[in-house]
C-alpha cells in the first residue's frame, strides 16, 4: 500500500505503465474511494498512466475515474 501524500518512484511508474499500457482492458478488484459508485467487476480501456501512477481508464459505463495504483487495485483482462 501506497501512504498518503508520497509518490511513486520513477522506475515503479514505469513498471505500471508497462503493466497496463494504453488500450489494454482491465477490471475493477477495489477502489478505496468511498464517493465512487464503481462497482468490483466493472470492466474498462486504459487511457494512460500519468506520472504519478494513476490509471485512468475508461469505464464501460461512462465512468474516467482514475485508478491510485497500491490504494486501488485492477487486473487485466482479455
Amino acid at each position: 500500500m501506497i501512504t498518503k501524500g508520497k509518490f511513486l518512484s520513477p522506475y515503479t511508474v514505469k513498471m505500471v505503465r508497462k503493466l497496463y499500457p494504453a488500450g489494454c482492458r482491465v477490471e475493477l478488484v477495489h477502489m478505496d474511494d468511498p464517493y465512487s459508485t464503481l462497482p468490483p467487476g466493472e470492466r474498462g480501456t486504459v487511457v494512460l498512466v500519468d506520472d504519478t501512477g494513476t490509471v485512468f481508464v475508461d469505464w464501460d459505463c461512462g465512468s474516467s475515474l482514475g485508478v491510485v495504483f497500491g490504494v486501488d487495485e485492477i487486473r487485466k483482462v482479455p
